[in-house]
C-alpha cells in the first residue's frame, strides 16, 4: 500500500496537543529540527510520540539511537501505554567487542570520507524503509564521532542535504552533553525547541520548553510550562489575553445577600475581577463562597480553587454557616479544586483555570487565596505578570473573578498584604475586625469599583448559622478600621453604633 503524499504546507502534527497549539499546528514538514535539553527533560517521549502520530497518519517512522539500547527505548514506550510494533527502531549502540583493546582504536573512528561508518549504516536504513519521519537519538554521540566542529558541521549538512529530497522530517535529539549550546547545528536546523528541567528549593521539579527558531512559520515565543504524564508531555501554552476575545452582556451579578449588593451599588459587573482583602478569619473566603453559590443556584456553573483550605474542611464550614456547598458540588454547578502549589507550575494552574472556563463554561471563579499560591512559589518571579494576564483572559470571557488574600496583622493600621495586587483588580472589597463593648466584631466596605459606583459606608458583618448578614451602615462609630472605634459625641452612649 502506498503512503499517502502529504499535502503542501501542511503541518506536521507532534502529537501533544499543546505544542501544536504554540507551533500554530505543528511542524513544517520535510524539514530538519534540532529538539535539545538535558537529560531527563522529556526529548524520548516527545520524539517517540511524534513517531506514532505519524503511524496513526500512515506515515512511516525510523528511530535510530546511538546512545540507548532498544529495551530502553521499548521501556520509555511501554511507560506511557505505547506500543512501537509500527515504528522501526534502529540500534547503533556499541557492543562488548568495543570493549576490547584493539577495538578501542577502531570503534567509530572517523574516515577520510565525508561521512563516518555509522552515518553511512543510517543512510543504508532509511533507504531501505523509506520513512516520512526520522528521530536521531542523540546527537552528542554524533558529535563525538565526528571528533572536530569543521567534521561535524559538514556531517550534519550532508544529512540535511541527503533528506532534504526524500521528503522526510527529521527530530535531531541532543542532550546538552557539551559545554557550550550548539550554535552548529542550531543555525542549520529549520527550527530548534528546548526543552528544561528546573528544579526548586521546594517542591516538584518544573519543566518548560521553547521555540528558540522555526522558518518561516508564526509561533508562541516565550516559555511554556509542560508535564510528563502518561501518554506524552501535557503542554501548557502561555497565555495570551489578546488572542482570547469575546463579546459578552454587560450585567451585574449578585450575591443573594440584599445588603452586600447594595454595599456593591448592585453587585458586581460581569467580567470584572474583585479582591477581597482581610485578615484571617474576617470573612473573606465566606464571602466568596456566598457569589459561587449565588451563581449556581442562578443556573450558572462556578469553579472554585482552593490552595489553603482542604475540600472537607470547606466543605464543613460552609455547611455551618447554613450554605450548602456540597450539594452544588454534587451536582455539578460548582467545581471544588484543591491546589498544591508545591506541586504545580503556574502554566498548569493557569491551564486548569482555562479549561474550566472554556470546556465547562464557568462564568464565577474563585481563587482563594492568592497568599498561598505566590508563598509558595517564591523563585517565580514573574507571577504577578501571570495574574495580571489570566484576570484580563477572564475578563475578556466575561468571567466574574474573586481573589482572596489574607493580610497580616489582626486590627489597626498596621495591617499588611503579602504582596500587592489591588492595581490589579476592578474591585476591591476590605474586611476588617474592630473591638466594640468587650467584643470583637466584623466590618465589611467597598474601597474601589473600577466598573461603577459604590456605597462608602462601612458596614458590619456577621458571619454565623444564618450564614452571611450585612448590617446597616455603622454612622455613630467613628475609627472602625483603627480597630478600636468610638461613638460620635453627639450620641448618647448606648445607643446605636452596631445595628443591635
Amino acid at each position: 500500500m502506498s503512503r499517502p503524499e502529504q499535502r503542501a504546507g501542511a503541518p506536521s502534527a507532534t502529537g501533544t496537543a499543546g505544542l501544536d497549539i504554540i507551533l500554530g499546528g505543528g511542524l513544517p514538514p520535510n524539514r530538519l529540527y534540532l529538539i535539545e535539553g538535558d537529560p531527563g527533560a522529556g526529548k524520548t517521549t516527545l520524539a517517540l510520540r511524534y513517531l506514532l502520530e505519524g503511524a496513526k497518519a500512515d506515515e512511516t517512522g525510523l528511530y535510530v539511537t546511538l546512545s540507548e539500547t532498544r529495551e530502553e527505548i521499548n521501556a520509555v514506550a511501554e511507560s506511557h501505554g505505547w506500543s512501537l510494533d509500527g515504528i522501526h527502531v534502529m540500534e547503533l549502540v556499541a557492543s562488548e567487542e568495543a570493549l576490547t583493546p584493539d577495538s578501542q582504536y577502531m570503534m567509530y573512528h572517523p574516515s577520510e570520507t565525508e561521512l563516518s561508518e555509522t552515518t553511512k549504516a543510517v543512510l543504508d536504513e532509511v533507504e531501505r524503509v523509506k520513512p516520512r519521519r526520522v528521530v536521531f537519538d542523540s546527537l552528542s554521540e554524533m558529535r563525538l564521532l565526528a571528533q572536530n566542529p569543521l567534521r561535524y558541521r559538514r556531517q550534519i549538512l550532508a544529512l540535511k542535504q541527503f533528506f532534504s529530497g526524500r521528503k522526510c522530517t527529521v527530530l535531531m535529539l541532543d542532550d546538552r552533553s557539551s559545554d557550550e549550546s550548539d550554535l552548529q547545528v542550531r543555525s542549520i536546523a529549520h527550527g530548534v525547541l528546548t526543552l528544561e528541567q528546573l528544579s526548586p528549593e521546594y517542591g516538584a521539579e518544573r519543566r518548560r520548553l521553547r521555540v528558540v527558531k522555526l522558518r518561516g512559520k508564526k509561533y508562541k515565543g516565550g516559555y511554556h510550562d509542560f508535564t510528563i504524564v502518561e501518554g506524552g508531555l501535557e503542554v501548557f501554552p502561555r497565555l495570551v489575553a489578546s488572542d482570547h476575545r469575546h463579546k459578552f452582556q454587560r450585567e451585574q451579578v449578585q450575591s443573594g445577600v440584599k445588603a452586600l449588593d447594595d454595599l456593591l451599588g448592585g453587585g458586581l459587573d460581569r467580567g470584572t475581577s474583585t479582591l477581597i482583602l482581610g485578615p484571617a478569619g474576617s470573612g473573606k473566603s465566606s464571602v466568596a463562597v456566598q457569589y459561587a453559590v449565588a451563581a449556581a443556584e442562578r443556573g450558572e456553573r462556578a469553579a472554585m480553587f482552593a490552595f489553603d483550605e482542604s475540600q472537607g474542611t470547606l466543605e464543613a464550614r460552609t455547611a455551618a454557616l447554613g450554605i450548602d456547598l456540597q450539594a452544588h458540588i454534587d451536582g455539578g454547578t460548582i467545581t471544588l479544586q484543591q491546589v498544591d502549589p508545591a506541586e504545580m507550575s503556574p502554566g498548569e494552574f493557569v491551564h486548569a483555570v482555562r479549561r474550566q472556563v472554556e470546556e465547562r463554561h464557568a462564568k464565577v471563579v474563585v481563587i482563594d487565596s492568592l497568599n498561598g499560591y505566590i508563598n509558595a512559589m517564591p523563585e517565580e518571579r514573574f507571577l504577578t505578570i501571570q495574574l495580571h494576564e489570566l484576570l484580563t483572559y477572564l475578563g475578556q470571557k466575561g468571567v466574574t473573578t474573586i481573589l482572596v488574600v489574607a493580610q497580616h496583622g489582626l486590627m489597626g493600621s498596621a495591617m499588611q498584604s503579602p504582596v500587592d495586587v489591588s492595581y490589579l483588580a476592578d474591585s476591591v472589597i476590605l474586611t476588617r475586625y474592630f473591638e466594640l463593648r468587650g467584643r470583637v466584631k466584623k466590618a465589611i466596605s467597598v474601597v474601589k469599583k473600577r466598573s461603577g459606583m459604590h456605597e462608602e459606608a462601612i458596614r458590619e458583618l456577621r458571619v454565623g448559622k444564618g450564614g452571611i448578614q450585612v448590617g446597616k451602615p455603622l454612622e455613630n462609630l467613628r475609627g472602625v478600621l483603627t480597630g478600636v472605634p468610638t461613638f460620635e459625641r453627639d450620641i448618647e452612649a448606648g445607643q446605636g453604633g452596631t445595628n443591635e
